[in-house]
């Protein structure tokens, strides 16, 4: 089993940066690809970044260029750096794991934390 449990959520300005983090326990950590998911009020939730275990990396077109995923293998941790945000990427975040990296990417992976809050507002 692996718990994951995300941090670093807030309230930030429009075009401010944010960093959140994932921390992961149990089972082995450098076997699990990792993804960043965001559901806002009335969407669907939807990928935000994903990093394989080779430490390959998908983004959703929305966030190209201005998030960025890393994983730190032997601190068993996520992050996501977020710059230049909008209004738009308020939402709550999650993480997610899973074995097989098209589960994580498909938002159907075994693992998932309980979210973390950001909101993008002036």
């Amino acid at each position: 089993q692996v718990q994951l449990v995300e941090s670093g959520g807030g309230l930030v300005q429009p075009g401010g940066s944010l960093r959140l983090s994932c921390a992961a326990s149990g089972g082995i950590f450098n076997i699990h690809h990792m993804a960043w998911f965001r559901q806002a009020p009335g969407k669907e939730r939807e990928l935000v970044a994903a990093i394989a275990v080779g430490k390959s990396t998908n983004y959703a077109d929305s966030v190209k260029g201005r998030f960025f995923i890393s994983r730190d293998n032997a601190k068993k941790m996520v992050y996501l750096q977020m710059e230049s945000l909008k209004s738009e990427d308020t939402a709550v975040y999650y993480c997610t794991a899973d074995e097989t990296f098209s589960s994580v990417v498909d938002g159907r992976g075994t693992y998932w934390g309980q979210g973390t809050q950001v909101t993008v507002s002036s």
